[in-house]
């Protein structure tokens, strides 16, 4: 009978952690429709590229490198691949045992495989924030060269040291020494991408025509907005997977109920950040701004993934709302210092991820201020500073920005030889 309970447990965490994960993969989808849309025409093609092409190079670099650095999880599926074996001998007496004795509503248990698939969709979506921030100047192959080291290496390594569990260079510990927590990765994830692309957005500099001699600033509006509207949706999907599959946990009853609380909240929030950001947006600008409105979503998403299990649908509502408010104050900031971001991803995911990591202590007594902020300090310090070389050293050897006149022609022809709208530009 034991036997069969823990075996029905395992399937049942294993299959959810493999869904939860799919709906993360299904984020690419919504941060590529979302950045083609916020990019001008003459630029889509390249970002879609982007896009297809960072999601390969995580899932293959993470399986190489990453995995290990983060988690010891065996170098290149050699744990994932003895997984198998090993359920087919019965899972191990051993753990059998640890499950049984805490009457199977202890920890998660499911296959390594499905352990390694949810991570590296996580590793995917830190890379995607970085790409819309960068858009319409970078060269490709030299973005695709930082994917490389930031999914093999930066995002490993911030991630060791948090949920991994291993200690900041062998001085201290987030978790156990300052009590860290980041339920879903507003730090470890988002503004991890946020300071990797902010290191590469102050390189690179802002497009041409962005920003006047005079200060003033001319709007590039982007293309798509059809298209940026269903990326947000796909987006806001896709954050059910990345918050919800965090729970780790299906298998019992108090577990089923923090999964569908965490859906609840999740759902929650970002209906308040695009409530707040577009009555904001209202007020500032005379007019609904629908891309504020799609940021507003998203900054709510963002915010409420450090902690969606412990606050109440109300409180989580008013989390995502303060995430609208923070986002168009911040997209309007960065415009005014002249760091140019197509897409608004260093505001979103950088700006209210660190919101989304103080806003945790609220409702989490295992919190606190001191924690997050120790958490959220070593974060920006390592992915910013490792970044900001690694980009450096990109730009000294092969450069990072394309010519002005590729740029002024559209970095679809110049990078990748074909338009996205071919009908359209009378050739």
């Amino acid at each position: 009978m034991e036997n069969n309970i823990f075996e029905l447990q395992y399937a049942l965490d294993t299959f959810y952690f493999l869904v939860c994960g799919a709906l993360v993969m299904w984020m690419a989808a919504g941060f590529a429709m979302l950045e083609a849309g916020l990019v001008r025409s003459k630029s889509t093609t390249e970002i879609l590229t982007k896009n297809v092409a960072l999601f390969a190079i995580a899932c293959t670099a993470y399986l190489v490198v990453g995995y290990e650095i983060m988690y010891d999880g065996g170098m290149f599926l050699k744990d994932i691949a003895l997984d198998g074996a090993k359920t087919a001998e019965g899972l191990t007496a051993a753990v059998l045992a640890e499950s049984a004795e805490a009457k199977f509503d202890g920890g998660s248990v499911y296959s390594n495989a499905s352990d390694f698939f949810f991570q590296v969709v996580f590793v995917a979506t830190a890379m995607s924030i970085v790409s819309g921030a960068v858009a319409e100047r970078m060269k490709l192959w030299s973005f695709l060269l930082f994917a490389v080291v930031m999914t093999a290496f930066i995002y490993p390594m911030e991630g060791s040291w948090t949920w991994g569990g291993k200690s900041v260079f062998g001085m201290y510990s987030l978790g156990d020494d300052f009590g860290f927590s980041d339920f879903a990765g507003s730090g470890i994830v988002h503004m991890a991408g946020a300071a990797a692309a902010l290191s590469g957005v102050i390189l690179l500099g802002a497009r041409k025509g962005k920003y006047g001699k005079d200060g003033k600033i001319t709007p590039i509006p982007g293309s798509n907005l059809p298209l940026a509207t269903l990326g947000t949706f796909i987006l806001w999907m896709g954050w059910f997977g990345f918050n919800g599959g965090s729970v780790l946990k299906l298998g019992d009853v108090a577990n089923a109920n923090s999964v569908a609380m965490v859906f609840l909240n999740t759902n929650a929030a970002a209906a308040g950040g695009v409530i707040v950001a577009l009555i904001v947006a209202r007020l500032m600008f005379g007019k609904a701004d629908l891309t504020m409105a799609l940021n507003g979503a998203l900054a709510g998403l963002v915010a409420i993934t450090a902690e969606p299990s412990t606050p109440s649908p109300l409180m989580a509502t008013i989390i995502g709302g303060i995430g609208g408010l923070i986002v168009v104050f911040s997209i309007i900031t960065l415009d005014k210092m002249k760091i140019d971001d197509p897409v608004g991803a260093i505001s979103v995911h950088g700006v209210v991820g660190l919101w989304g990591l103080l806003a945790v202590p609220l409702t989490n007594d295992g919190a606190s201020f001191f924690g997050q902020i120790m958490g959220a300090l070593t974060i920006f310090i390592w992915v910013f500073v490792t970044s900001f070389i690694v980009w450096f050293v990109i730009k000294m050897i092969m450069g990072i920005r394309v010519s002005e006149e590729e740029e002024y022609e559209g970095v679809d022809i110049g990078e990748c030889g074909m338009e996205a709208y071919p009908e359209f530009t009378g050739k």
